[in-house]
């Protein structure tokens, strides 16, 4: 078979003339050959496979430049480049998910706050919370740092020299303790996550020697029975309900990546040699690219944020168990740093732990 007009490689691909030029235009799909004088495109009937990859991984909602760089690959390296976006598409589709049902709740009024002129006795949630930070047994310093307040609790892991990174971008995050409204939970965890950037940068840019510094952050802040979370790195947040443990962050780093693509296992990413290298960061070169979620608070759920020094030589049985037989929050955070510290406290550790109870309080109704 010779070579098809632009119109016929078209039909036999299913992607339009306008399509195909795009793809030319950007070196994705250049025709076999383009007439001198014409400027009419050809295209070998052999390129009709590449072309349908394409237009299936269009389809896939994949950009063009991810696409590019999958139509270079083996077949099997190929695959495991788009399992690895369907699994961030499916991370990103579940934080969307929890947006959309706090909107639809919020529009439907069901976050609304009625006013009369009386009051009324009724049920709200609060939070009991205990913070505990460690050097460990190897380190001479430590980089981390936490905070537990009545609305806002946060864990962040410095490196690149900088003990400070930690506390900078905690900072940043503590005016939202005074309490936000429903309605702004997300909009104040994005401004406040951009602030604590703003600070680490700031930190870095006062010492060439703090140049690569850097920090992780996990952070919820309390809204009524709502909380918001915001997550960069490798730091973790822990939900116990029910008495089953469940981690509700996604780890920002090379390993978690070569778990999501199939490559190794969890057990094999306990000893890879990259298990410490973060994709994802506020400075120290990173990309910044925060999660954000909200989620439903129930009376008795309770809460860990944590560096890795705790997970990563505490199994999560047991960090599930202290959470779960630990009803005061300062014997669960003094009972986990031991739990690292028995492991060899190789790293730094810090812990934040929260029981969300019933209180009843007095409000205009």
């Amino acid at each position: 078979m010779g070579l098809l007009t632009i119109g016929a490689f078209a039909r036999a691909s299913r992607l339009s003339p306008k399509a195909l030029r795009l793809y030319d235009e950007l070196g994705l799909l250049p025709p076999a050959r383009v007439d001198p004088y014409s400027g009419y495109r050809r295209y070998d009937p052999a390129q009709l496979e590449r072309a349908r990859l394409v237009a299936w991984l269009r389809r896939l909602g994949m950009p063009l430049a991810d696409i590019r760089a999958v139509c270079e690959l083996e077949p099997e390296a190929a695959a495991r480049e788009v399992r690895a976006y369907w699994a961030r598409v499916e991370a990103d589709t579940a934080a969307r998910r929890d947006l959309a049902a706090f909107l639809v709740d919020h529009l439907s009024g069901r976050g609304t706050t009625m006013s009369s002129d009386h009051t009324t006795d009724h049920t709200t949630l609060g939070i009991r919370y205990a913070v505990l930070s460690d050097t460990g047994s190897v380190r001479e310093s430590n980089d981390d740092a936490g905070y537990a307040g009545p609305r806002l609790l946060a864990v962040a892991d410095g490196f690149g020299g900088g003990r400070h990174a930690g506390e900078a971008a905690i900072e940043a995050l503590k005016p939202l303790d005074a309490g936000v409204p429903g309605g702004e939970l997300l909009n104040a965890l994005e401004e406040a996550a951009h602030r604590a950037r703003e600070s680490v940068f700031a930190l870095a840019a006062s010492d060439p020697a703090l140049r690569d510094v850097g920090t992780t952050l996990t952070a919820m802040v309390w809204s009524g029975s709502r909380l918001g979370l915001v997550h960069i790195g490798d730091s973790r947040a822990y939900l116990l309900r029910e008495g089953e443990l469940f981690q509700i962050t996604h780890d920002h780093t090379v390993v978690q990546s070569l778990i999501d693509e199939g490559r190794i296992t969890s057990e094999e990413a306990a000893s890879h040699p990259q298990r410490a290298l973060l994709l994802r960061a506020m400075g120290g070169g990173s990309a910044f690219e925060p999660d954000f979620a909200l989620r439903d608070a129930r009376a008795e759920d309770r809460y860990l944020l944590c560096s890795d020094g705790l997970t990563g030589v505490v199994p999560t049985e047991e960090i599930r168990r202290v959470l779960a037989s630990e009803d005061d929050p300062s014997r669960a955070v003094r009972g986990l740093v031991a739990l690292a510290n028995h492991a060899g406290g190789p790293d730094n550790v810090t812990c934040v732990v929260a029981h969300v109870t019933e209180q009843r309080a007095l409000t205009s109704a």
